[in-house]
């Protein structure tokens, strides 16, 4: 029987603040990392609100410092979403206690880092700069800083990882899929230990305006910290966050072997198509359903084994709705014994980097016995009456383990399960 995997290290860099212990004990208590836009000027613009990760000068306990990243000169030619995957990913790594020297340890260390979007600023800024300035203003560094691959691209670098390289650009479930990808690749033998996860940072005055298009994101103004919502009957859209979450992933073999510590297994991995509609899943649920059923075989485990979820829950209705079926497909009636928790109600949406965060998170309720709360739920839709949403405030909760769910446009789906050691 092969090893089991293993996490033995986690870094995150959340609106919640940065460091995986700040943004933890800020969601357990409740604290919403959403805030007015300050980072440009919105205008006429009906979005005002994002989850943006804080600098030092408003956090100084917890706030992002990009001079304790990358010098001057490296910040030039890097994206933030590119910023805050260094960061996550030194913190992941001293925790795993993993800096690969030899050729035999590098070559077998993946890097797979997922973005939905990767540096989209740097694109609408180079827009500008051409229509204003002319292309001879244009940065040499301009592709290299958007292209959606280089925050692994730049982690590995930095570290000399090199083993196989990767980013799933699968919208909002890239995350997710970035560590069943590097689950894969141990499994295969094609690498002994993987950086995984995903990193975003796309909070710009054309992907705002986008997606407000489709009638997607919240427009609330007065009251940030409640604009994110899910499940609740007043939401109306998602909040667009930004950060990173990474894991280092192994075999228990392999850690036990180097006197690593392992802090949860990663048992079960499953994706699937709705092949439906660009936008949507379909009512039932039926290809989200297949993306949990599958993660449940890979762990061995029957529905009423799982002791938590960490919903997808961006915070729209048809989202919310869709994923609710799929749950309620795949679990059946040992569901409403199942609490579920929709933690983007204090991040906002990462997209691509929601599921690395939110799997760190999962962990983390398998590891401490916490369930995270889901904020703003005040009075939840009516069909969910049977269900334990965990409103409102964190609670202690024997977890063994704990589904997470990553979904996205053009219908891809993904889903994780996280056990206690």
């Amino acid at each position: 029987m092969s090893s089991p995997l293993v996490i033995t290290g986690m870094g995150m860099v959340s609106p919640l603040g940065c460091g995986v212990n700040a943004s933890w004990e800020r969601l357990l208590a409740g604290r919403s990392g959403v805030s007015s836009i300050t980072r440009f000027e919105t205008g006429e613009l009906p979005i005002k609100v994002a989850g943006t990760v804080p600098g030092r000068e408003s956090d100084p306990e917890a706030g992002f410092d990009p001079d304790r990243v990358a010098d001057a000169k490296e910040r030039r030619k890097m994206e933030l979403f590119s910023l805050y995957a260094m960061a996550a990913a030194e913190e992941a790594l001293t925790q795993a206690n993993w800096f690969p020297s030899s050729d035999e340890d590098q070559l077998a260390t993946a890097t797979i880092v997922g973005s939905g979007i990767g540096g989209f600023p740097t694109i609408t800024q180079a827009q500008n700069t051409l229509s204003t300035r002319g292309y001879r203003r244009l940065s040499p560094f301009t592709v290299p800083a958007f292209l959606a691959n280089l925050a692994a691209g730049n982690v590995s670098i930095r570290y000399g990882l090199r083993g196989p390289l990767g980013c799933p650009v699968t919208a909002c479930a890239a995350g997710v899929q970035a560590i069943g990808d590097g689950m894969r690749l141990i499994r295969s033998g094609e690498a002994e230990v993987a950086l995984v996860g995903g990193a975003e940072a796309c909070i710009d005055p054309l992907s705002l305006a986008s997606f407000h298009a489709m009638k997607a994101l919240s427009t609330e103004q007065a009251a940030p910290a409640k604009a994110s919502r899910p499940f609740d009957q007043a939401r109306n859209g998602f909040v667009m966050g930004e950060g990173a979450g990474l894991l280092v992933i192994e075999t228990l073999a392999h850690a036990e072997a180097r006197g690593a510590t392992p802090l949860a297994f990663l048992s079960g991995y499953g994706t699937s198509a709705d092949a439906h509609h660009i936008t949507a899943g379909p009512e039932d649920g039926a290809g989200a359903a297949a993306a949990i059923r599958a993660a449940l075989r890979m762990a061995g485990l029957a529905p009423e084994a799982i002791d938590h979820i960490n919903a997808h829950a961006t915070s729209t209705p048809v989202g919310d709705r869709a994923e609710i079926a799929a749950l309620r497909n795949a679990f059946g009636d040992a569901l409403p014994g199942i609490p579920i928790s929709a933690t983007k109600s204090a991040t906002g949406h990462l997209l691509g980097a929601a599921g690395g965060v939110e799997s760190i998170f999962s962990a983390l309720a398998a590891i401490q016995d916490r369930l995270p709360p889901t904020l703003n739920l005040e009075h939840a839709d009516a069909d969910l009456s049977d269900l334990d949403l965990v409103p409102g405030e964190a609670r202690e909760h024997r977890c063994r383990h704990v589904l997470c769910n990553g979904f996205g446009f053009g219908g891809v789906n993904a889903a994780l399960i996280v056990s206690k050691v």
